[in-house]
């Protein structure tokens, strides 16, 4: 039971850290170089926890399967809750807060 509470306690304090960086990088625009130091940041704290939150997502996602496919709605569960968080991840330039979409490439 102990274990299940850190792990409760690690999960809160993670989305609490993403959630205050992300307010804090708001005050960019796509015309403004970031500075080193917001690049930094973005590099050791923002993206490592939008990766957690991009398997968190997929995890979640998994679980959710039994619940969306009945209902239809899977594709919009994945891009919420792995297509976005992925694109948040990978999909933009270092010290960025706005992830731009991942053009769709038809095969």
């Amino acid at each position: 039971m102990n274990s299940h509470k850190s792990l409760l306690c690690a999960l809160a304090s993670v989305f609490v850290l993403l959630t205050a960086t992300l307010a804090r990088a708001d005050e960019y625009s796509d015309y403004d170089q970031p500075s080193g130091e917001t690049m930094g940041e973005d590099l050791v704290i923002v993206r490592p926890l939008s990766l957690v939150a991009t398997v968190l997502g997929t995890a979640t996602w998994i679980i959710a399967l039994p619940f969306t496919i009945p209902s239809g709605s899977v594709g919009a569960s994945a891009k919420a809750l792995i297509v976005e968080p992925a694109q948040y991840t990978f999909g933009r330039p270092l010290g960025q807060s706005e992830s731009k979409p991942v053009p769709y490439v038809q095969r």
